[in-house]
Order: structure tokens, then C-alpha cells, then sequence
């Protein structure tokens, strides 16, 4: 299983996009590169790898990948930072036809998703959180990010009480009462704590970042801060000053 699995990673990183074209890949490959992967005779054949591949329990492999990756990862020194994101997946679609989408977790120092769970679509992100976070081993102290559709009491619940963990969550227009409550805090009266500038994708960016501490009056379970970042977008022209756009946004 680990040769089969070894020849069908590399023939997808190579463009192999079906079982066809992973057996295909097997069988041009060099002595040298199977010898490398484990395949001492012959290699794999398109069968072989379908029925191996098939009959593999996916949930299991996820968790073994996780597993060893969150060993591969840790920094001394470092707090440990893990980004929650669902993304479609391109070119991937299920028996009824839909486009697969996967929720994960990915570690912000290095970008190694850690951990990762399958959802029937994006609206249902939300009771598979705590599944996807049960994966990680240890979350003690870490700071868990996540956009606003994760912006819930009970996540912040079971980050802070069941697992010791940190949170810094978007809030938008899906939790009114709060992002009303971030609204009317003291902004004008806090200096920026810290600004950055980046260029890219056609456009010049400008981050300004302000924190407030909101141990009372906000009502949101174990927040005690909340940032405002507010950013400003020049799109880069032959003029070389496109209009600038503004835009605020506040996680808790």
C-alpha cells in the first residue's frame, strides 16, 4: 500500500488526472524512480492502483497525513497558528455530480494543511468544525482563525473550554448584534498599532490595525479583544494613481 499510494501521489504531481494516467505514469517510469518509491519488480498496474485507491478508507488516510505532518511543523518559540478555510475543489466531483468541498486546517507559518474533513456543501461548515479541530492531537495555546460563517458562540466555546486553544474569528453581517457592539467601541481614540504595505495581483495594499480590550460589554464568550483592521486598495495603472478603495474589517 505505501509503493501503490508513493506511485499514485507522484503520477498526480506529475498531471496524471485519472487511474488510466497514473498506470501510465507507473509503467514510463525509470528503474531508478520506482527503485525510489518502493516497487522492487513491476510496477503497479491501472487496476491495481483502482482497486487499491478505491477501497482505501480516506478518513483514515487524512488523519495518518495529519498526524505526521502536525510532528513535521512545530517551530520552538513559536505560538502555533491554524487557519480554518472550506474550499471547493477544482476538478473534483462526487457521483451526483457536485464539486467536492473540503474543509481545513492549515498552519499559518508554513501553509501544511494539518488536518481536513469532507462537506456536502459550504452551508454545511459549520457542525463539522469541532470534527475538523478533533483531529489535531493538541491545541493547547494555539490561536485558531476562521472567517465569519465560524464566527459562533459554540465554537468559541469549545476552542477556549475544551481545548485550551485561542480564537480570532471575522465578524460580518451574519452576527448583527455583535458587529453593532464593535462598531461602537472607541476606535478614534486608540492609536494603530501596527501597519503593513504589500503590492501585488495589480494593486497596492495598505493594512492598518487597531486593538481594544473588551473584557465587558461585548457580547461573545471569552473575547477579549477585538481588532479593526482597516484597508485601502490602489489599483495599479499606466497613470500609476488608480482610484483608492477603502474597507474595514473586524474579527474578535
Amino acid at each position: 500500500m505505501p509503493t501503490i499510494l508513493a506511485v499514485a501521489l507522484c503520477a498526480v504531481l506529475a498531471g496524471a488526472r485519472s487511474f488510466t494516467a497514473i498506470g501510465e505514469w507507473a509503467a514510463n517510469a525509470s528503474e531508478q524512480v520506482l527503485a525510489a518509491l518502493g516497487t522492487a519488480g513491476c510496477p503497479p498496474s491501472e487496476s491495481c492502483v483502482r482497486r487499491a485507491l478505491q477501497n482505501l478508507d480516506r478518513d483514515q488516510l487524512d488523519a495518518a497525513l495529519g498526524e505526521w505532518a502536525c510532528c513535521c511543523i512545530g517551530q520552538p518559540g513559536v505560538r502555533r497558528a491554524i487557519a480554518v478555510d472550506g474550499k471547493t475543489v477544482r476538478g473534483a466531483r462526487s457521483a451526483t455530480g457536485a464539486a467536492r468541498h473540503l474543509m481545513a486546517a492549515i498552519d499559518h507559518h508554513t501553509g501544511v494543511v494539518i488536518g481536513q474533513v469532507n462537506v456536502e456543501g459550504k452551508t454545511n461548515e459549520i457542525p463539522m468544525f469541532s470534527q475538523l479541530c478533533d483531529q489535531i492531537a493538541d491545541l493547547e495555546g494555539a490561536v485558531v482563525t476562521a472567517d465569519a460563517m465560524h464566527c459562533q458562540k459554540g465554537h468559541a466555546d469549545y476552542l477556549v473550554r475544551q481545548r485550551r486553544a485561542h480564537y480570532v474569528l471575522t465578524v460580518k453581517g451574519n452576527q448583527p448584534t455583535l458587529r453593532n457592539q464593535l462598531k461602537a467601541l472607541p476606535w478614534k481614540d486608540v492609536p494603530v498599532g501596527h501597519t503593513s504595505a504589500s503590492r501585488g495581483h495589480g494593486r497596492v495594499e495598505k493594512r492598518a490595525i487597531t486593538v481594544v480590550a473588551v473584557s465587558t460589554g461585548i457580547l461573545f464568550p471569552h473575547a477579549l479583544q477585538a481588532i479593526q483592521i482597516t484597508r485601502k486598495t490602489r489599483k495599479l495603472t499606466s497613470a500609476r494613481n488608480g482610484e483608492p478603495k477603502s474597507s474595514t474589517r473586524s474579527p474578535a
